[in-house]
């Protein structure tokens, strides 16, 4: 799950991207409004987390000039100020829930997995493929009603491959998905965590679901193919 966070603290911001990439989310930053209006709108995110008291551009306006564009994405407000005016506005200018600092950092994870929940934003209560049973709300995976252990970025690639439902995915594709847009490590980290799928998800049952198509990136289908 893709997530941009748009924080003019950047401890709290810095903060934030360490642990919701502990998670298994992929993290851009944006550190004023205008960055963070701009990096909505060229890239595809699941959910915002839209500081309010921002520079340039603030959180209210940066939301509702989204919304005016047609964008949909679920935005979470974070304020350092707390009441009902406040909450309001939040919520009239187009955003989907609302935080106040200090907050807890496990109410916040959880409430941005019911965002996309609710929404309904490519995250289906159980995505199959054969015997292959992927759980992205419960971060649980089954084959053959078995259960397979994944770590946190196996089950992100996992998640999405399955996502694109049978269809080839770039890894320049994964790596934006998984990690970010920043990233600017070795990109051959995605063949490492296929290679780790495939030792846990297919040899131990002989299958052949996580295929390369060559010259293109990557497919998940049910029986190999």
């Amino acid at each position: 799950m893709r997530v941009l966070v748009v924080e003019d603290e950047r401890r709290l911001a810095a903060t934030l991207q360490r642990g919701l990439r502990a998670e298994g989310f992929a993290v851009d930053l944006a550190h004023d409004g205008e960055e963070g209006l701009w990096l909505a709108t060229e890239h595809d995110y699941d959910v915002i987390v839209l500081d309010i008291m921002l520079p340039r551009l603030n959180g209210y306006r940066v939301c509702s000039r989204l919304r005016a564009a047609g964008d949909d994405t679920p935005i979470l407000m974070l304020t350092a100020k707390d009441g009902e005016l406040d909450e309001a506005e939040a919520l009239d200018t187009g955003a989907d829930d609302f935080l106040s600092k200090p907050f807890s950092y496990v109410v916040l994870v959880a409430r941005l997995r019911a965002l996309v929940r609710r929404t309904g934003r490519r995250l289906p209560q159980t995505l199959e493929f054969g015997d292959l049973a992927i759980d992205p709300a419960r971060r649980t995976c089954t084959r053959a009603g078995v259960e397979v252990r994944l770590t946190t970025r196996e089950f992100a690639v996992l998640e999405c491959l399955a996502r694109a439902a049978g269809g080839v995915v770039s890894k320049r594709e994964i790596l934006e998905s998984v990690w970010d847009a920043a990233f600017d490590g070795d990109p051959n980290i995605v063949e490492v965590h296929i290679s780790a799928l495939r030792r846990k998800i297919d040899a131990p049952f002989a299958r052949t679901s996580v295929g390369t198509v060559r010259g293109a990136g990557y497919r998940l289908a049910a029986d190999g193919g």
